[in-house]
């Protein structure tokens, strides 16, 4: 199978138009790797060729000799590799040097020695729905920023292939595979992030015992505002596990350093209202899969229990809000008050401009959502914040349309870029 274009591509050519060096981050088999290969002209891979612990040694400057762009792939397994790009992009002096790419986010002592004005960075996650094929992307996130009203369209999406995609997740290695088969790679998957790469990343022993039974605890409350203090009760109660909160400290870290968890952060806004903002991110897998694969889930399981599925179905419709907004120059948030008023997206532009997102895998909560909806927009201070570009609610299945009120209804199979 040939190269399946990812939306990120144009961001990664233009960053690489702008800055000496590349920095794409992202969950292992994310595909940054075979993005990458497609721009650049030489690779030196510093996890497997034999050559380069020796030559960062003797003669690290020869390891960046090649045609440019040149991919540096897994640069984290030797981290000072980074100084010696960024004085090479400084002698240089031109652009599209260097693609770095890895699994790992450096250590904060890395980051000490900054790459500004050298390196540009890119977030990488793993395919959206409009990759895969399984949305027209019709509706693009671009159109509901403009804030026009959308055409009808009817692409139904029945429930059991949203489970069966929950299941199966998106990660590159999953193209064409059945959920079962998918379900297992996801599995092995999270199998070697407990016995392997969390020890890893820092050579830090880690149980794997506590390590799957955070993760479980994760997967349980995934896409909710539970803190340390709910996770501890949670591991101890459904575990039977003492984890210390240093501990629990240390492994969400780990976790997210593997970029494997990734936070969605609590929307900073102003109000006409006596509530309080809560300030808490929401928790999700970087992929929904997963969640489920930590779990051991199976699709008939997910079918008889839509509570816990539609928490999975938000956490899936975050992942494509945030590939989506990241082509749009915008980041994914979400609101809550002290009044319990929960409104589950909100994506912002740098420029301030921002849509409201409610998600609900079925149609039977479209009146609920919607009045979260306007009732968010009801309180908040128009002297210091300007209305949302739209109002929208992302469904699992039934059609798209615009209400009478404005607000747009979305079929997860027609939203796009």
């Amino acid at each position: 199978m040939g190269y399946i274009s990812r939306i990120s591509d144009k961001e990664l050519q233009r960053k690489l138009e702008s800055s000496g060096a590349l920095l794409i981050r992202g969950t292992k088999a994310c595909g940054k790797t075979e993005s990458a290969k497609q721009f650049s002209k030489s690779i030196l891979q510093v996890d497997r060729d034999e050559q380069v612990v020796a030559l960062m040694d003797t003669s690290p400057k020869r390891l960046l000799l090649g045609d440019t762009p040149r991919l540096i792939d897994e640069w984290q397994e030797q981290p000072k590799i980074w100084n010696y790009i960024r004085h090479e992009v400084d002698e240089r002096k031109k652009t599209g040097q260097f693609i770095l790419t890895g699994s790992v986010n450096p250590k904060e002592e890395v980051k000490l020695h900054s790459g500004a004005g050298r390196f540009t960075v890119m977030d990488m996650r793993t395919m959206s729905w409009q990759e895969l094929d399984f949305s027209s992307g019709k509706i693009s996130l671009a159109t509901l920023f403009e804030g026009k009203g959308i055409d009808i369209y009817d692409e139904p999406v029945d429930l059991e292939f949203i489970i069966e995609k929950i299941v199966t997740g998106g990660f590159p290695t999953n193209l064409n595979k059945t959920s079962g088969q998918a379900a297992d790679l996801n599995r092995a998957y999270v199998e070697l992030l407990t016995e392997v790469d969390m020890s890893r990343i820092s050579d830090v022993k880690r149980d794997p015992v506590k390590v799957r039974n955070l993760l479980r605890s994760l997967a349980r409350n995934t896409s909710t505002l539970v803190d340390i203090t709910t996770m501890e009760k949670d591991i101890k109660q459904t575990e039977n596990t003492d984890i210390s909160r240093p501990t629990l400290y240390d492994y969400l870290d780990a976790l997210n350093r593997l970029m494997i968890t990734e936070d969605q952060p609590a929307w900073n806004t102003h109000i006409r209202s006596s509530s309080a903002l809560r300030k808490s991110p929401k928790r999700h897998f970087t992929d929904v899969s997963l969640a489920v694969a930590t779990l051991g889930t199976t699709t008939e399981s997910l079918l008889n229990d839509l509570n816990f599925t539609g928490f999975l179905f938000e956490s899936l419709v975050i992942h494509e809000l945030r590939v989506y907004a990241q082509a749009n120059d915008a980041k994914v948030y979400h609101y809550r008050d002290s009044s319990n008023l929960e409104v589950d997206a909100i994506v912002q532009k740098y420029n301030g401009d921002w849509c409201a997102f409610e998600i609900k895998l079925g149609s039977g909560q479209i009146e609920e959502a919607a009045r979260n909806l306007n009732k968010l927009v009801a309180i908040l201070d128009n002297k210091k914040v300007n209305p949302p570009k739209s109002r929208n609610i992302i469904t699992g299945t039934g059609i798209s349309y615009t209400r009478q009120d404005g607000i747009n209804v979305i079929s997860l199979g027609s939203l796009g870029a």
